[in-house]
């Protein structure tokens, strides 16, 4: 049986990081949406949604009233009204904050003698407004040069590790293929699960959460808190041929 709430991360598993969502897979989700209500979840701003994935729909939105967006990992989530996007509710971090958030990053790349790679590719530390995040190489880099900067996650753990001690009431983790993502303590993909329950009233029993990092420390792994049901994969082939078992059902 379907469940009645199918929700994915969005880079590494509906598309591939940072890249655009391939016809095959938007056929995929327009087919899903006639039959269940889908909820997708990322780090990344509104302005990644509507590039990454609301790009390759060009335009047309059918059943987009059963499509819900949760960015910044829970942060905002968007519903569809009639022509437009509206926010739900919104998570948003004050000056004060970020100003503090700026300052652990300075303090952290001095103590573990972190230093930028000579070429970023647009914003090394970027204010999403409800999160700071950080990418090593900067918020634009090429998706080819990306998966070759910490494929074992080994120069981000050290960072997260001493972020943590200089921000011990913000969520600190890791993003993606680059980034380490901070927000308030308990904005994560847990709490987006547990906001799209309240607000859709579907009991978490009856969801699925799709994604690329359930591992230990990966961007996915808080949505198990909830204890929902995990499908995880390794790209957005595999998601395919989830989707394709969903349809079927």
């Amino acid at each position: 049986m379907i469940p009645q709430l199918v929700i994915f991360d969005m880079d590494g598993t509906l598309t591939e990081s940072k890249s655009v969502a391939d016809t095959e897979m938007v056929e995929l989700l327009r087919a899903l949406l006639q039959k269940t209500t889908v909820a997708v979840i990322s780090g990344g701003a509104m302005a990644r949604f509507e590039e990454q994935l609301l790009v390759s729909f060009l335009g047309d939105t059918s059943h987009f009233e059963n499509l819900y967006l949760a960015t910044l990992n829970g942060g905002i989530l968007y519903s569809h009204k009639g022509v437009a996007w509206e926010k739900i509710y919104e998570e948003v971090l004050s000056d004060d904050e970020k100003q503090k958030i700026a300052d652990a990053f300075k303090k952290t790349f001095e103590e573990t003698g972190f230093k930028p790679e000579a070429t970023i590719y647009g914003m090394l530390i970027e204010d999403r407004g409800g999160q700071v995040t950080f990418s090593g190489l900067g918020s634009e880099a090429p998706l080819e040069i990306k998966k070759m900067w910490d494929p074992d996650r080994a120069k981000r753990t050290i960072l997260v590790e001493e972020l943590k001690k200089h921000l011990p009431e913000f969520e600190v983790r890791m993003g993606g293929t680059t980034s380490i993502d901070i927000s308030h303590k308990g904005i994560d993909k847990a709490y987006g699960v547990e906001k799209l329950s309240e607000h859709l009233s579907i009991s978490i029993s009856e969801m699925l959460f799709i994604g690329d990092a359930l591992y230990p420390g990966g961007n996915d792994e808080a949505a198990k808190r909830t204890g929902i049901e995990t499908r995880e994969v390794i790209g957005p082939e595999d998601t395919k041929k989830i989707i394709k078992e969903l349809l079927k059902s």
